[in-house]
């Protein structure tokens, strides 16, 4: 389509999604005040002090889990760091950095890792923290018995020793270049808790980290508060962090001008423009690690036919995507991950077609199109995103159903499912980001045969064998030349393949009262408040 095609549509759109932007920005506040915070009245910012140092962060979905084996959404990982911690951790550029290890060495043929650990660390339950507990960590969530999630990442880990109170030394079958990621992803909890409550730990944590659990209330707050035991004696800064999910953005937004909630993720981009330059409201945005798909189950027609994915990613206006849904808060997904992640290598095509893409349906045998579903979740923006993909679609025959659900009970649908066969699922709307910060958190997740749910979140149920073979040889690459090399393949394949609807990359944006410091939204999209203070 022409250039005047496009800006006509894109015009087309906004009118189009006006109602489903306004009900976004509508919403109210809930009832229930901050403690400590004097809320203002009326509409618009007001100005609010803080006499307390009880913070509240208000998030668009629920969490799934507080186990940190287990997680793979990232808000449960947020809610996770609060109270846990790894031998290694992440910096705010996604760095890998140490955290409970005092130091590391890697042995010349990459097999061995030597961690010395950090002393006169405790639990929050006074278990020390040792070499033992480390291997008693490991071995948990290596365990095929336990099905975790993270068990995949330490699947090349042959032996764990605890060669003395202050050392451990792990032993790998092959070289893994992205292990010392995946020890990040390891956090540690309490063996005495785990002896005690087995599988609720995910509901009772206890971990080493600056914010000890207080309550999870299913649906409506996660509260955590300060460690005095900590080992950093001048952290935290704060006494209590009330993480409460709103999925709707007009309520979160309305927090936030109040000062009901001191920090808001994600920051509803339509409003953006309409709080930006007020003294009592900071706007962060950066760029961002997390990728917007659409999934196409690949083993259920009509999405087994590539033509049918190609297709569907000709049929949508990425640009009018990014203008309308994103309000121009973030860029095309020009390949499987972001340019922000590791080993990124740029691809071409897609660009908006709706005659290429009905010939593509009609080459396939669905010249008048079919009728789908799309899931999502429940908040605000997502729903907006479907709703511009079923508008978009519909212009080529494609007549999409929109579900959405919550955050819990999505995850439940999805990996209720054993085999390929028994998925429901045909497109999901969502986004990614990989936690660990390397490449193959970007890759082998989402794209590897070995992923299909519940291991992993390869919803696409896309199986290539030479993308399998190459997932496999970009792990043991040393060289990381050689890696990137053969990660631009795996771009190149997958893009080609199309088990995806290639979508956006967002830009991270949030919103904090001004006497807020130290809460930061990471390229991820986990939010760290571990440095949290109120001036």
């Amino acid at each position: 389509m022409k250039a005047m095609g496009r800006k006509t549509w894109s015009m087309l759109m906004l009118l189009l999604i006006v109602a489903v932007v306004a009900a976004g920005c509508g919403g109210k506040a809930g009832n229930e005040s901050t403690e400590g915070a004097n809320a203002g009245q009326g509409e618009g910012s007001k100005t609010v002090s803080k006499n307390n140092k009880d913070i509240v962060v208000a998030i668009n979905a629920n969490f799934i889990t507080l186990d940190p084996h287990n997680t793979s959404d990232t808000h449960s990982i947020t809610g996770a760091r609060t109270m846990y911690e790894g031998l290694m951790g992440f910096d705010e550029n996604m760095n890998v950095v140490p955290v409970l290890a005092e130091s590391h060495k890697i042995s010349e043929d990459g097999l061995v890792y030597t961690f010395t650990l950090k002393d006169n660390v405790k639990f929050h339950d006074g278990t020390d923290f040792n070499a033992e507990a480390v291997k008693i960590n490991l071995d948990r969530l290596r365990d095929e018995k336990n099905n975790l999630r993270l068990r995949k990442s330490f699947a090349k880990v042959t032996n764990v020793e605890a060669k003395d109170a202050k050392t451990v030394v792990i032993t790998l079958s092959e070289p893994y270049n992205a292990f010392l990621n995946k020890m990040a992803m390891a956090l540690m909890v309490s063996p005495k808790a785990l002896k005690e409550q087995g599988e609720n730990i995910g509901k009772n944590p206890v971990g080493t980290g600056p914010f000890k659990f207080k309550e999870w209330v299913q649906g409506d707050r996660l509260v955590v508060v300060k460690n005095t035991d900590y080992r950093q004696k001048e952290l935290p800064k704060v006494d209590s962090i009330t993480f409460k999910p709103v999925p709707e953005n007009g309520s979160r937004i309305a927090m936030l001008k109040t000062g009901e909630a001191d920090f808001i993720y994600p920051m509803p981009t339509e409003q953006v423009s309409e709080v930006e330059g007020q003294k009592d409201i900071v706007v962060d945005k950066i760029d961002s690690t997390i990728v917007r798909y659409v999934t196409l189950n690949t083993m259920k027609k009509p999405f087994s036919d590539v033509k049918v994915r190609q297709a569907i990613n000709y049929a949508i206006n990425k640009d009018a995507y990014i203008k309308v849904v994103k309000s121009g808060l973030g860029a095309k997904l020009e390949s499987t991950m972001s340019s922000k992640t590791q080993y990124f290598s740029k691809q071409s095509g897609y660009e908006y077609d709706v005659e290429k893409a009905k010939k593509l349906l009609a080459e396939a045998g669905y010249a008048d199109g079919f009728t789908a579903e799309i899931w999502g979740e429940n908040d605000s923006e997502t729903m907006k995103g479907m709703q511009f993909i079923q508008q978009q679609l519909a212009l080529v025959g494609i007549k999409l159903e929109v579900k959405s659900m919550e955050g819990g009970t999505l995850s439940q649908q999805i990996n209720s499912a054993k085999t390929p066969e028994e998925a429901k699922i045909q497109m999901w709307y969502v986004s990614w980001s990989p936690s660990s910060g390397d490449a193959d958190g970007a890759t082998r997740g989402l794209f590897s045969s070995e992923m299909f749910p519940p291991a992993g979140a390869n919803t696409a149920y896309y199986k290539n064998a030479n993308v399998d073979k190459w997932i496999a040889d970009a792990n043991k690459a040393i060289d990381p030349k050689q890696a990137g090399a053969i990660y631009a393949d795996i771009q190149k394949q997958i893009w080609e393949d199309a088990p995806w609807a290639f979508m956006g990359v967002d830009q991270v944006i949030s919103g904090k009262r001004a006497y807020l410091s130290g809460v930061k939204v990471f390229p991820d999209g986990s939010i760290s408040v571990r440095d949290a203070e109120v001036k």
